[in-house]
């Protein structure tokens, strides 16, 4: 069936999307991989592009439009070239709502004009070493003192980690207030105290600085503080089910790619004189999976159109999230069966693709936490 989710405008944008990438990324993704991180002149070729900030008003540089299928573009177009370290997504679909929803004046003066350039590269830090999904497990603490803040704590998983200039840091500032005595400190690169510690060393998406951080006695101005103080969990619940579509759209976009990538090795690899797609077992799969890609995204598609006129909700978030995510995990199990002994290969894209997927069901929120979600919105 006809997919309905884009106009021309977004068909002109991805054009542009794919040129850039053509440029700037593939020619070095390689290399970034061996690095494990990529290079931040990336980021200030990708603002002159206008990939950053789409939804940024104009009076910050920004393209001045809130429409979500935009940062579905560019999540699709790294995607399809199969370019796991590039932290657009993380800074377009997953901080950039906190910067333009909860900043003040002056910090949206102070951070989206670089935000859209790309010389400010942001990361978002929730999870701890003994805390992942269950935020309110978090210990970083941050107590008043005079005009400032001072946090205290750590952080692990963070994508963007090492090249990140702004991280809203999540941390306990009444430990009284339960659900209410956390805020969303905004920790800017050289304050003192805060360091950064391993660029870690992950299964795949090998390009990405995925790093722990430290805030050893930092001291965060009260103007950095995001949003109401001991308002942080109730915007980190605002703000979730955008990034969780976000991890969807990527999840059926990875699906589709490698799926079709697939499709076209099985078209032309022969096995006992014939091409292997043509055995019972492995047309019945493509199949199979041909079906419930196609459902995803079209479930995807209503869900994205939901997202931009307001109607998007927590569950239905975790519902996008946990099935295409499981979903996608599927796909590109059954496609390294499909290569055989090749798609064990790093030089194909299907065993890179095989590295990189296994994250999806476990950030943004496990799929046991998605399905929590849901089970409790079902009054069970």
């Amino acid at each position: 069936m006809q997919r309905t989710r884009y106009e021309a405008e977004h068909e002109a944008f991805r054009d542009a999307v794919r040129s850039f990438l053509a440029q700037h990324v593939v020619p070095f993704h390689d290399a970034w991989e061996k690095a494990g991180i990529v290079d931040r002149e990336v980021w200030r070729a990708a603002g002159k592009q206008g990939l950053l900030g789409t939804d940024v008003p104009e009076q910050f540089g920004g393209g001045g439009v809130k429409d979500f299928r935009y940062n579905c573009v560019v999540t699709e177009e790294v995607i399809r070239i199969g370019a796991s370290g590039i932290g657009f997504t993380l800074h377009n679909d997953v901080v950039a709502p906190y910067l333009l929803d909860l900043t003040t004046d002056e910090q949206k003066e102070r951070w989206l004009p670089p935000f859209v350039t790309g010389e400010l590269i942001t990361a978002i830090a929730m999870s701890e070493p003994g805390a992942g999904s269950d935020l309110q497990g978090l210990r970083t603490t941050a107590r008043r003192d005079g005009s400032d803040w001072v946090l205290s704590g750590s952080k692990t998983f963070i994508t963007n980690g090492i090249n990140a200039d702004l991280v809203l840091v999540v941390a306990r500032t009444d430990p009284e207030a339960g659900a209410h005595g956390f805020s969303l400190l905004a920790v800017e690169r050289g304050m003192k105290g805060f360091e950064r510690g391993r660029n870690l060393e992950k299964i795949g998406m090998k390009a990405q600085d995925t790093a722990e951080l430290f805030f050893d006695e930092v001291r965060v101005p009260a103007e950095n503080v995001v949003g109401s103080e001991g308002g942080g969990f109730i915007h980190l619940m605002e703000k979730l089910p955008q990034e969780r579509l976000s991890i969807a759209v990527s999840a059926v976009a990875g699906a589709r790619t490698v799926f079709d990538l697939t499709l076209a090795y099985c078209k032309d690899r022969t096995a006992f004189g014939r091409p292997i797609g043509a055995f019972q077992h492995n047309r019945f799969l493509l199949a199979e999976l041909a079906t419930e890609i196609e459902i995803a995204e079209h479930y995807v598609d209503r869900a994205v159109l939901e997202h931009n006129a307001g109607r998007f909700s927590v569950q239905d978030a975790a519902m996008a999230k946990w099935w295409t995510t499981e979903l996608q995990k599927k796909v590109v199990d059954s496609c390294v069966q499909l290569h055989g002994g090749y798609g064990y290969m790093l030089e194909y894209p299907v065993a890179r693709a095989y590295a990189d997927v296994r994250v999806q069901t476990i950030y943004g929120g496990t799929t046991e936490v998605m399905k929590e979600i849901i089970g409790r919105s079902l009054g069970v």
